[in-house]
Parts: structure tokens; sequence; C-alpha cells
């Protein structure tokens, strides 16, 4: 559904699919990617704010469950765009700087696509 651009028909199946992922699967990472599918389902509807709530909590539980680790740095990078695109600059900025950028670097490295992603956005 939500590929098909039917994002208000696919939150609702979504909900759903992660309520019994965290009732029969609690520590499994397809919370994670269920999470991460509501977060960008949210986005695509217009509800940025929500959609930063989750990927706040969907980059705490990465870093929580495997460290800070490619994963994490994409879920952070999103959260990053995200904090942008509603203005909240003062936020941002200090995350990318301080956080999300030198741990790129010690990850990926200098010259990887995300890192320069980061660098300049």
């Amino acid at each position: 559904l939500d590929e098909n651009r039917r994002h208000g028909e696919a939150l609702p199946v979504i909900t759903a699919s992660l309520a019994l992922i965290q009732r029969y699967y609690p520590h499994n990472d397809l919370i994670i990617d269920t999470q991460n599918n509501a977060a960008s389902t949210l986005a695509n509807m217009g509800r940025h704010e929500e959609a930063l709530v989750l990927m706040r909590k969907i980059h705490a539980r990465r870093v929580a469950l495997h460290g800070l680790d490619i994963d994490a740095i994409l879920s952070a990078f999103y959260t990053a765009v995200t904090m942008r695109n509603l203005g909240l600059f003062d936020e941002a900025k200090p995350f990318v700087r301080d956080q999300l950028l030198p741990a790129a670097r010690r990850l990926l490295g200098a010259d990887h696509e995300y890192t320069l992603n980061l660098h300049h956005n």
C-alpha cells in the first residue's frame, strides 16, 4: 500500500503489524524495521513531527542493540534530515556536527558517500 502511495491505508496495517511483532517477538530487529516503515509512512503523509518522534526512538534502539553501526548512522541521518525539514536547525546542527559526522568518519571514512552527504547537508 505504501509503495502505491496509499499511505493512509498503509499506516493502520503497519501499526497492527508492529503491535503483533512487539507482543510475540519483543527482542527482534523486525521491530526496528517495522517502526522505520511507520516513520516513513508518517513522513509521506506529512506528519513529520510524529515521524521525528518515532525516528528518535528507532535511532536510540539501534544504538542500544547494535552500537553505532552503519544502520544507526543511516537512522541518525534520516532523523537529522527530518529535523532540518521541520526547521529544527538549532537541534539538527549540533546533532550532526558533534555526534553523527564524527561517527560516520570513524566507521565509514571521510570519503564515503554517507559521510560526504552529512558534511554537505
